[in-house]
């Protein structure tokens, strides 16, 4: 069974983006597998709390996410 797991930044996505990450991520899994895939593809997109996650060692927050090149 093909999986997928996206984890994203809490309340950043929301219904129809969730939606479409699933439904494409499928579409992919089927062009790959063929179509005998579609049926067991498993989609799962989980939102991580703000400072539930971290990279370089440092914790990434929602508000460092957002900042533009610019800031």
């Amino acid at each position: 069974m093909p999986f997928a797991n996206f984890k994203v930044p809490a309340g950043t996505l929301d219904a129809q983006q969730k939606e479409k990450i699933i439904t494409r991520t499928t579409e992919l899994y089927a062009e790959i597998y063929g179509e005998r895939a579609r049926a067991n593809t498993l989609v799962v997109v989980e939102e991580v709390a703000d400072g539930g996650w971290g990279i370089g060692g440092g914790v990434l927050t929602l508000a460092q996410l957002q900042q533009t090149p610019e800031d």
